[in-house]
């Protein structure tokens, strides 16, 4: 008589009732951020469990919400960004085949941070040479080639470029016109800011009030050198940080008053072109507010 076992299939494969062939393999499941990393290489884990909390993976068309799911080889795993070209493209102030000048609004970024990024940046459309807080509106320059990206940097870092902001402060300026140079460097207690520092990088602001109400003051901006957050830096230093800077400023407002309006640089060709940007409505406004 037959021995009996626990497991009938099993039971029958010992019997000789099925051949051993015909027994299922094992199913080999693997948590889903792992099934991710090997279908996605290019995304590191971290990144792609932010993807998966941010409800942006998919497992058979189902979304996925939580890194450790167990699922298999034959399930269907996509991750799923949103497009580059889900807001309108910012006005085009300048283009030819090697750059193309735009006039940025506020709240695009100019690069992404990290491979995570859900939301639309200006390398869009084309390659950042320099850069403009997110906050901050006005003319920027993108590079078409490495070669013209390359040939634009240096003239950044070599100082060959000059740059003219306006900003509306909280407050006055003790002088109406004068030179800020107060070296600066990041902030250990806070990493992503910055504050003045004897032993930091040389950062040089000439700044000019040209108009002034009850309770601000509308400045022209001049930076010589080109360190991180260097203008909302320095402004707030002497203690007239500009409105709506949620990070070296106290006063809220629906913008932070901080635009580019002006860049004076040579592109390929050794063409100097000086690009402008209208100072926003919204300055004026301000000003005439109070």
């Amino acid at each position: 008589m037959p021995k009996k076992f626990s497991k009938s299939h099993l039971s029958r494969i010992i019997n000789g009732d099925i051949e051993l062939s015909e027994a299922p393999e094992k199913t080999i499941k693997t948590r889903l951020d792992i099934a991710l990393q090997t279908k996605y290489p290019q995304y590191n884990r971290s990144t792609i469990k932010k993807y998966i909390k941010a409800g942006q993976v998919s497992i058979n068309e189902n979304l996925a919400d939580k890194p450790n799911t167990l699922v298999t080889e034959t399930d269907n795993l996509k991750i799923h960004l949103p497009t580059s070209n889900s807001t309108p493209k910012p006005p085009v102030i300048y283009e030819d085949n090697n750059v193309i000048v735009l006039d940025k609004p506020v709240g695009l970024l100019t690069v992404s941070k990290g491979d995570f990024n859900p939301e639309p940046t200006l390398e869009s459309y084309g390659l950042a040479a320099h850069r403009l807080d997110r906050d901050t509106s006005g003319v920027i320059i993108l590079a078409k080639n490495d070669q013209t990206k390359s040939a634009l940097q240096k003239q950044f870092q070599d100082r060959k470029t000059h740059k003219t902001y306006y900003a509306i402060v909280v407050g006055y300026p003790k002088l109406d016109e004068a030179i800020i140079n107060i070296p600066l460097a990041r902030n250990l207690k806070a990493p992503t800011t910055f504050q003045p520092n004897p032993e930091g990088r040389e950062a040089i602001t000439q700044y000019k009030v040209i108009e002034q109400n009850d309770k601000y003051s509308l400045l022209e901006l001049k930076p010589q050198t080109g360190r991180t957050h260097q203008l909302r830096v320095h402004l707030a230093h002497i203690g007239t940080p500009i409105l709506g800077d949620k990070i070296y400023g106290k006063t809220p407002a629906d913008r932070m008053y901080l635009h580019a309006t002006e860049l004076e640089i040579t592109i390929p060709k050794s063409q100097r072109k000086i690009f402008t940007s209208k100072l926003p409505e919204s300055f004026q406004n301000v000003l005439e507010k109070h």
